[in-house]
């Protein structure tokens, strides 16, 4: 029993250690820096070599630390919109707060998807069945739950066709993707990016309530039990 304690000491150590690493590497984001991984160690209170072994590079460092600050928030915006049954207001309060975070770490996450974008395929879940693969839903396959939950009023009316429909063109509106697409193509500042961002998931909405439900019910009335 004391060898297992001792074992599990470890790893709850380790877990502990690796979370210091990440909560650093994140404030420093929200700062506005784009820290090495020795920077991050010194934030943590940890030392150099240490960081190293977690993270022994930056650009991993800085995608896993993107990856990780956004999780708690969207938990939390989403249990302040489940006291709403509108949907248009569910999915702009998703919509906003992924995109500010993403501005907020935007070096962080350019890092995650350039090297996503270096990873080779492997020929699964090349649409020939609609679906992706596992491995590729990793990145960024978040945002498909959270649009189900900021959807979730109107879910249980919706066919299988517009499901999948509003889930793919409303992961258009959100992520680095989408805000690489706004700066960079378009020349937006980051705030209007943002705005551009929600109007757009809006805009589709509405279209797919249209589709789903008719004109004459408009979209108020598809967004409410």
């Amino acid at each position: 029993m004391t060898a297992v304690w001792q074992n599990e000491g470890r790893s709850n150590q380790k877990r502990r250690t690796r979370a210091a690493i990440l909560a650093a590497a994140v404030e420093l984001l929200d700062q506005g820096q784009r820290p090495t991984v020795a920077e991050v160690a010194d934030a943590a209170r940890v030392s150099r070599a240490t960081a190293y072994r977690y993270f022994p590079t930056q650009e991993y460092l800085l995608s896993e630390a993107a990856l990780n600050s956004i999780p708690q928030e969207m938990d939390a915006i989403l249990d302040a919109a489940a006291s709403t049954d509108v949907a248009e207001v569910r999915l702009d309060a998703v919509v906003q707060a992924i995109q500010e975070r993403t501005v907020r770490q935007e070096q962080g996450f350019r890092t995650l998807l350039r090297l996503s974008l270096g990873q080779p395929g492997d020929g699964s879940g090349d649409g020939s069945d609609g679906q992706e693969a596992p491995e590729q839903r990793q990145r960024g396959g978040r945002r498909i739950d959270w649009i189900e939950q900021a959807l979730r009023p109107i879910w249980g009316r919706l066919d299988e066709s517009m499901k999948e429909h509003l889930l793919g063109a409303l992961s258009l509106c959100m992520g680095i993707e989408a805000l690489v697409v706004l700066r960079d193509v378009c020349g937006y500042s980051p705030q209007r990016a943002v705005e551009i961002s929600r109007w757009a998931a809006q805009a589709i909405l509405r279209a797919g309530l249209d589709q789903a439900f008719g004109h004459d019910e408009g979209a108020n009335e598809g967004a409410n039990e």
